[in-house]
């Protein structure tokens, strides 16, 4: 109880804040702060892991939504949002069915790093005019940043106060106590500031009082243009839930089910789209909470989520709320996401890896708001990057005088094939003296139906040149293919 009250506590301005970032009014955020939190804890694997809107997530809805035509804030943009979550949770949820969950370890660390860390970076700029007071020109969201940034005359005094009494009660309060409520603190003073004060600065508004609005009277008919956004948006999303709940689980030496998760997250976006809120993901923040507060089971979500459904009926309160403390909790949250350090030290262990994480890295600030495309180029590149590694097949060879011996390292499949077919009949051209061809297998990889053929091919032809083929140190993941191709029993490693 204590720890589901606690997660509760920064869930609801949380999820004012990240509604923000994605474009939909700041209450939207209470509705996908409910019902998924309550969803998720019937299904989730770590005990530890808390759902809700998360800045990423949030992020990636803004950019998936901006070629739509909707204007942000408006019913549209929101009943797309709702849209796109359940996709978003239909993707998910299949994954986890069909145990997918393998690919939550699909995206590389380059990619992860490169994009989380511009992204980052992205979420704390679109926050900049608002912590500041001020309301910038239209532009993409490193130029309203910039502009907010050089206007300083612009600035509201009491919002730049206001922002940084957050910053000082989110960051610093952690250094008082781990469990200090730095954001529900800066809540209520901001609350109390802008009722006593009267406020004329940019606030909350109008908050809506009940429960969610359920349906499912969506716009349909924008679904293909959802499709590919929610897919990248299930698969991006899900690497900040799969980190939390594997980092979680070594220091607790517990297991975990990728599968489970993408389950867990797969039906929390769909009550979140049935209840008119937004895609959502799994929180560091608010799962080191409920770990510091004394979780122990996956009901700390579920107690969180049924506290935010108690507050919507009187959620009214936050209307005076200024923006400005949003801004400054969102700020105060993503900044340690920003990891420039690997953009340098990479380097020293892997160029092709840096220009992989360079690469997301670039595009993800160039491309915004339409940051998934990063993604995407990111993940093709490692394709490239690692199929162009895996086509260099390498040679070794010796010779006594008789007997040629081969030996061919790496992974032999259909892309390296031609190459090691080629640099095996140039060697046998080199060595016309040779009575005795040795094919040394112990340092191959993994074969595929092509490679075996060509290594057939090269020891027929070897064998109509009038050389006697043999075949060594074949490992177990060779021989079974191979023998098949060669029709002859194979010798086992060490085995004459």
């Amino acid at each position: 109880m204590i720890a589901g009250l606690s997660v509760a506590f920064v869930l609801i301005p949380q999820s004012l804040a990240n509604a923000e970032i994605a474009g939909v009014p700041v209450y939207v955020g209470l509705y996908a702060a409910a019902l998924p939190s309550l969803a998720a804890a019937f299904f989730v694997s770590s005990p530890y892991l808390q759902t809700g809107p998360v800045a990423l997530t949030a992020l990636l809805t803004f950019g998936a939504l901006q070629g739509l035509g909707a204007e942000p804030g408006t019913a549209e943009y929101v009943a797309l949002a709702a849209l796109l979550a359940l996709v978003v949770g239909v993707v998910r949820t299949l994954i986890g069915v069909f145990r997918g969950g393998f690919l939550a370890y699909f995206m590389s660390q380059p990619v992860l790093i490169g994009f989380t860390s511009a992204a980052a970076i992205l979420i704390l700029s679109s926050q900049i005019p608002t912590a500041v007071g001020v309301v910038g020109p239209d532009g993409q969201i490193l130029e309203k940043a910039w502009w907010a940034l050089i206007h300083i005359s612009e600035w509201e005094p009491a919002a730049v106060g206001l922002s940084l009494v957050t910053a000082a009660l989110v960051l610093g309060g952690r250094r008082l106590h781990r469990l200090f409520p730095g954001v529900l603190v800066a809540v209520i003073l901001g609350i109390v500031f802008s009722v006593v004060t009267d406020y004329d600065g940019l606030i909350v508004g109008d908050v809506p009082a009940g429960l969610p609005p359920f349906s499912l009277d969506l716009p349909w008919g924008s679904l293909p243009s959802l499709l590919v956004s929610g897919v990248v948006i299930a698969l991006v999303g899900f690497a900040e839930a799969a980190a939390i709940s594997r980092t979680f689980a070594a220091q607790e030496r517990q297991t975990w089910s990728p599968d489970r998760e993408f389950i867990s997250q797969g039906v929390a976006n769909l009550a979140s789209g049935i209840s008119g809120g937004f895609p959502v993901g799994g929180s560091f923040a608010r799962s080191s909470v409920a770990r510091l507060a004394g979780g122990k089971t996956r009901w700390v979500g579920a107690i969180s989520g049924l506290v935010v459904l108690a507050f919507l009926p009187v959620a009214g309160v936050l209307s005076p709320l200024p923006r400005a403390i949003l801004g400054a909790i969102v700020i105060s949250a993503v900044a340690q996401l920003i990891r420039l350090s690997p953009l340098w030290t990479m380097w020293k262990h892997s160029k092709p890896q840096t220009a992989v994480l360079w690469t997301t890295f670039s595009l993800t600030l160039i491309l915004s708001p339409r940051v998934e495309f990063a993604v995407i180029t990111g993940i093709g590149l490692g394709i490239l990057i690692h199929v162009w590694r895996e086509i260099k097949v390498g040679v070794g060879s010796s010779f006594d005088g008789q007997t040629l011996r081969l030996t061919p390292t790496g992974v032999l499949f259909f892309g390296s094939a031609p190459p090691l077919n080629e640099a095996l009949l140039q060697l046998l051209a080199d060595h016309q003296d040779a009575s005795a061809l040795v094919f040394d297998l112990g340092s191959l990889g993994r074969i595929d139906y092509t490679g075996a053929l060509v290594l057939k091919s090269v020891a027929e032809q070897a064998g109509v040149a009038g050389l006697e083929v043999s075949f060594e140190n074949v490992p177990p993941q060779t021989r079974r293919i191979l023998g098949r191709i060669l029709e002859q029993k194979l010798p086992e490693v060490g085995e004459p």
